[in-house]
């Protein structure tokens, strides 16, 4: 019999949905093996930039979700010839951070705040110096108490607030909860507890009096682990994500998570002294630590794994944006020319002759900020490309400039954390960027100056992650940790590319590096100097 279509037949399977940034995932797999996959499927989207506001609008967000489940299952009707109806369990996966404020009718107050908004500087910095720990500027309470801070109106009907994954979880179940790694980027846990941080709570509670309708609490979505159940496809929930009406309802929900847990799961490093790297329109990297971080630092969040131990966050809010649009132009250049490029070999192709790049990437610049970036202190960006009259520009150079521009930002963030002395033993990188084998792997490896490996789920990312976390929902009632769950069930019989840093990249890197922090006041005249004029993406 074949193995694939029984387990699609019998719904012995694991759904993992992703909400990216610029892309909604769906992945399937077989429950019992979660490192086979069973079909996948994928919706284009992009952020709206208005008023101000990087934003999704909720009915893209449901109309980007049907399609990519529709994809899923014309993907599985091709490979296997069966129509899933139903699984062993579900998980949803999305952006962290931001924030969806709802009154008590479940209406939407005010338009989607994403995390890539940076408006939120008076709340961070109070918070802050209230709580003794680092407030980024995207995470939910920032979010929050600006708004209280600015005295929006909408306050005074507010009911809930929650994550993007939150949103869609309780809009397909009826629960309102939040695994514990994406509600760790909406208020700080207690990793004794693996909940809100109670006092950190009640200061909250008591700066804010009667500026909020209830206490923080009551606006706050439930804590759960991963493992724990997070309740059932409702027949609400089904229709909404599959219309046909061929998904069946009562399917199991594992908790909800955000891209940086989902990360963590689908490269295995979730365990002490692992760390990963996760590219895509943000980049960021998580190291587990063994233990706390001596002092607050701007430059690092503390977050959890999905089972809820405390974790190092670098973020930054650009990533592979503008590498990307670059790569779209040179497509089009060879369009133009006649000689037309798939989008996947124009990638290739600038990465290749990044390799034949100087190692110092020939004295040239490249900043990716198209959105404000918080570890360099900047509210706006505006991408750049610089050099001076004896640089030199050639194709390997300008390509392996752009690389280094994506991880520049990032080797300033891991520097901080080196600092601190955090152990890392093993770091993993996922992402499309990752494809090409042996380029971005290889200059990350020497921007952090440690191996980098990358394992074949790379490109599947965090729908693939979402996907192991539903499915380990039947391991967790056995009381197996997650990590033991990972090592045992899904990653040991996968193998992983590791590149050495090598020392000419290294030195290379670090030469760009100093160019490229004494270069950021050239990115704070632009932003100062080149307003952003009408509505943009």
């Amino acid at each position: 019999m074949n193995t694939h279509r029984d387990a699609l037949v019998s719904g012995r399977t694991a759904l993992g949905i992703e909400l990216g940034s610029t892309r909604i995932k769906a992945c399937l797999v077989d429950a019992a093996d979660p490192a086979t996959v069973l079909a996948v499927g994928s919706h284009e989207w992009e952020n709206d930039f208005v008023d101000r506001t990087w934003t999704y609008s909720l009915d893209a967000v449901w109309s980007g979700l049907q399609a990519a489940y529709a994809a899923l299952v014309a993907d599985a009707e091709a490979r296997h010839g069966v129509r899933p109806r139903t699984a062993g369990a579900i998980g949803v996966s999305a952006m962290m951070h931001g924030y969806l404020a709802f009154d008590a009718a479940g209406e939407l107050l005010v338009p989607f705040r994403t995390w890539r908004n940076t408006t939120t500087g008076p709340a961070s910095a109070e918070l802050g110096e209230l709580f003794g720990v680092n407030i980024p500027l995207r995470w939910s309470i920032a979010h929050l108490h600006q708004a209280v801070l600015d005295d929006e109106p909408h306050l005074s009907r507010l009911h809930t607030i929650t994550t993007l994954a939150g949103h869609v979880h309780e809009r397909l179940t009826g629960r309102r909860v939040l695994g514990v790694g994406d509600a760790s980027g909406m208020f700080p846990i207690d990793s004794a507890t693996a909940g809100y941080d109670a006092e950190l709570v009640a200061r909250y509670d008591a700066r804010v009096g009667s500026a909020l309708p209830k206490p923080l609490l009551d606006l706050l979505p439930e804590v759960l682990v991963a493992g724990e159940p997070a309740g059932e496809l409702t027949p609400e929930g089904a229709a909404l994500l599959d219309p046909s009406g061929e998904l069946l309802p009562g399917i199991p929900f594992c908790p909800p998570e955000g891209d940086a847990g989902t990360g963590m799961v689908a490269t295995g490093s979730v365990a002490p002294r692992t760390g990963n790297v996760s590219a895509g329109t943000s980049i960021f990297a998580m190291v587990v630590l063994e233990r706390p971080l001596a002092q607050p630092h701007h430059e690092l969040d503390l977050v959890t794994t999905p089972a809820g131990d405390a974790v190092a966050m670098v973020h930054c809010n650009n990533g592979a944006s503008e590498l990307s649009a670059w790569a779209s132009l040179f497509g089009r250049f060879a369009e133009a020319a006649g000689v037309p490029v798939a989008a996947d070999a124009v990638f290739e192709t600038l990465f290749r002759e990044a390799l034949d790049g100087e190692a110092d990437a020939g004295g040239l610049l490249a900043y990716n900020y198209l959105a404000g970036e918080p570890i360099t202190g900047l509210d706006e960006g505006r991408p750049l490309v610089a050099r001076t009259p004896d640089s030199r520009l050639t194709l390997g150079n300008f390509a392996r400039a752009q690389l280094y521009g994506v991880f520049g930002t990032l080797a300033l963030g891991m520097q901080v954390l080196h600092a601190e002395g955090a152990a890392l033993d093993r770091m993993f990188a996922h992402g499309g960027m990752f494809r090409t084998a042996g380029v971005a792997q290889r200059f990350l490896a020497g921007a952090l100056d440690a191996p980098v490996s990358v394992a074949d789920t790379a490109s599947e990312g965090g729908a693939w992650g979402a996907a192991v976390l539903a499915a380990y929902l039947g391991a967790a009632r056995d009381g197996t940790p997650l990590d033991a769950y990972l090592d045992r069930e899904v990653f040991s019989g996968f193998a992983a590319d590791t590149v050495e840093p090598h020392p000419d990249d290294v030195a290379g890197f670090a030469s760009y590096l100093a160019r490229y922090r004494d270069g950021l006041a050239a990115e704070r005249a632009a932003v100062e100097s080149i307003a952003l004029k009408g509505t943009a993406r």
